[in-house]
């Protein structure tokens, strides 16, 4: 068994899309459209596979950027301190939030924290 996809509810489309493209490779399939339910969607692939399902729907629920119940962030694997260090600093002179590092965390990984447009965590590791 595999995971297929994770999905994201998102407040704008069209920005969290551009933002997974412009800072992760993804690749993006086409816009679909439920005019019964005014869900729209993109699914997003990246490299390896992994896919991420960007959803939109009128009836969704703001949220915040605390830490809640839940999935906690994003992992990208880079492959390297340099690569991590590099993204961290591409993402911030891009004006995303720098949550934290880079640096080595207590269990020993080496990574940074930042955040999406809309305050979803995505962590860069080695």
């Amino acid at each position: 068994m595999q995971i297929d996809h994770i999905a994201l509810c998102v407040r704008d489309l069209e920005a969290m899309r551009d933002f997974y493209i412009a800072h992760f490779g993804a690749v993006s399939g086409e816009l679909y459209h439920n005019p019964r339910t005014g869900l729209r969607t993109y699914f997003l692939t990246f490299d390896g596979g992994a896919r991420m399902e960007l959803m939109q729907r009128p009836d969704a629920l703001p949220g915040g950027t605390a830490l809640r119940e839940g999935w906690a962030h994003l992992c990208f694997a880079l492959g390297s301190r340099e690569a991590v260090d590099a993204a961290a600093e591409r993402l911030r002179n891009a004006g995303c939030t720098v949550e934290s590092g880079p640096r080595v965390t207590g269990d020993g990984y080496y990574e940074s924290c930042v955040l999406d447009p809309e305050g979803n965590r995505v962590e860069l590791m080695a």
